[in-house]
């Protein structure tokens, strides 16, 4: 069937309702929208599903999440794990809820339990209650720090990790399997509860959350000593943070804590910023005003799902508040986390840290400082949860810290996802403990600098939107892929890294290895002088990424050698567009 025949059928089945059928006629007259709304089928990636809301097979509704679920159902029915159940979380989106419990019924017409929270939690919760329930599965309702309109899917798996291979791709054959809507299985809610298959959780595990991050807390001496002395502002963006955030803060002693009140209530629409997203300047708008009515130390922001973080901290010498990146702030904290414990109790001889192949090479000079192991893995935290779990299944390493790029970073093993609760907690502590040193979270920022180098990270993404978009992404990559430069923005490129292809070739010898890693649309270039760039199309939007480093021997140095190198960047899409 080609895009109109769908369209039409959705229009004339009686399996769609009234109100799903309504939207539909509303754009009769607009072909572009209907080719938009039913070329394909919402790619149930690795990801899970990520799409606008709307009516359509290529949109977040609840016949595709059912269908999805459904295919979640079969593959873990066919595992014999049925019994298992399976744990199910949202957040503050449109249709979050409604999701939720579709995705519950389609599980508990299939004969699989479903426990559902009560109302919006954080992402990393729900990975922990995965754990915690010794769930098979896990389901968040979810589209992170994507704009209003979009919403998704993220599929977790036993160990408390989205999806990896094999149960990836097992799962996505599932979901690609099941092809007539009509076929999917629900059932009503109240005969889901009667027959046991649907159980509403929340306070329970909420305190078992919160005690489990109250351990990671390495310092209670330096909370105690000047905790009170420390002023937070803080903003959830309308999303899951706010309740969590604001508890463990309470509970560890840091009373100062003050909430952007525009912001602090749960919103779908996200009315004060364009996107909810803690990498951009406008979100922190609103908490910036309020941190300097308040002259607070630390500015953080979670993004609508609470699995990032983003963070300003105070300059008390210049008195201006300077953002951390997420490649700085995972910095700040492993290396906060891996010297005080080498301080408090020795670090073990498999301590390892683990980041992703576009996280800042900042993280290899720690390691190395602290004679522990690096660990590179492809995008994605679940990859990280995929080494911690490798380390239990063997005895062999010991999870010190693991952080990506973008904002997300784990202290502990309770959770498989980025936590950005946990990181909210670990800075405050950070603070104080350097507090007690007469030292600041950005004189901490600048005496690491100062004994590893002054590194520089930054990151371009290109939207491409659209199926012509998504054709010119691919032409993109196989452009740099047949034909990589030798030479970036005046470095020389010294080997190139194809992640799809495994191999790493050494431009001067021409010797090939492989990466090590599993395949994946990722093109990495290193180069003279510490430089680097990679290029992936994203998994969760349309959108390519660019990711680049470079390293100088000041903060002006790095500064200017990182904008040299964002203006290379800009000409190299120039020239392929």
């Amino acid at each position: 069937m080609d895009y109109k025949e769908t369209y039409e059928s959705w229009l004339s089945n009686p399996y769609f309702d009234e109100e799903t059928k309504k939207e539909l006629q509303g754009i009769a007259q607009d072909d572009n929208e209907i080719k938009e709304r039913f070329y394909r089928d919402l790619e149930f990636g690795t990801a899970g599903l990520r799409g606008i809301i709307g009516a359509g097979t290529n949109r977040m509704n609840i016949y595709t999440v059912r269908k999805a679920t459904q295919g979640l159902a079969n593959y873990i029915v066919k595992a014999g794990k049925q019994d298992q159940g399976v744990a199910i979380a949202f957040d503050s989106r449109h249709m979050s809820p409604e999701f939720a419990d579709e995705s519950a019924l389609c599980l508990a017409a299939n004969g699989i339990k479903a426990y559902v929270f009560e109302s919006l939690r954080p992402t990393p919760e729900l990975s922990f209650a995965v754990r915690e329930l010794k769930c098979i599965a896990g389901i968040n309702i979810t589209a992170s720090h994507n704009p209003p309109e979009y919403n998704g899917y993220k599929v977790y798996w036993e160990d408390g990790a989205q999806i990896t291979p094999p149960h990836d791709k097992g799962i996505m054959d599932e979901v690609k399997a099941v092809t007539d809507y009509a076929t999917v299985k629900t059932m009503d809610k109240s005969e889901a509860i009667e027959k046991g298959l649907y159980e509403q959780i929340g306070a329970a595990i909420d305190d078992k959350y919160i005690e489990v991050l109250k351990q990671q807390v390495i310092h209670w001496d330096s909370i105690k000593e000047v905790g009170k002395d420390i002023t937070v502002v803080y903003t959830p963006l309308h999303g899951t943070g706010n309740i969590p955030a604001r508890r463990v803060l309470k509970e560890i002693g840091f009373d100062n804590v003050f909430v952007v009140p525009e912001q602090e209530l749960p919103d779908g629409d996200f009315p004060t910023v364009s996107y909810p997203n803690p990498e951009a300047a406008e979100a922190f708008e609103l908490a910036l005003k309020l941190a300097k009515e308040k002259d607070a130390d630390l500015v953080l922001a979670t993004d609508p799902d609470a699995d990032r973080l983003g963070v300003y901290v105070k300059d008390t010498k210049s008195g201006e508040y300077i953002t951390l990146t997420g490649n700085m702030s995972g910095c700040l904290l492993a290396d906060y986390e891996i010297s005080q414990r080498k301080e408090t109790k020795g670090l073990p001889e498999d301590g390892k840290l683990i980041k992703t192949i576009v996280t800042t090479n900042l993280a290899d000079a720690i390691a190395k400082y602290y004679n522990v192991d690096l660990i590179e893995v492809l995008t994605g935290f679940k990859f990280i949860g995929q080494q911690i779990l490798g380390f239990e299944n063997t005895g062999k390493g010991t999870y010190l810290f693991g952080f990506e790029e973008s904002y997300g970073c784990l202290i502990g093993t309770h959770a498989r996802d980025k936590d950005a609760i946990v990181a909210t907690m670990a800075l405050c502590e950070a603070a104080a403990y350097y507090k007690t040193k007469n030292m600041t979270l950005w004189d901490a920022m600048i005496e690491m600098y100062e004994r590893y180098g002054y590194y520089k990270d930054g990151v371009q993404s290109v939207t491409m939107s659209g199926i012509e978009g998504l054709a010119k992404i691919q032409e993109i990559m196989d452009k740099l892929r047949t034909n990589p430069p030798k030479e970036i923005g005046g470095y020389k490129v010294t080997s190139f890294r194809d992640y799809e292809k495994d191999t790493i070739t050494d431009l001067e010898t021409g010797d090939v290895k492989p990466t090590g890693l599993p395949k994946s649309n990722v093109l990495y270039f290193d180069m003279t002088d510490g430089v680097w760039m990679c290029v992936r199309p994203s998994g969760t939007e349309p959108k390519i990424k660019f990711y680049y480093g470079v390293v100088g021997d000041s903060l002006e140095d790095a500064d200017k050698k990182g904008k040299e190198m964002a203006k290379t960047v800009e000409d190299l899409v120039a020239s392929m567009s």
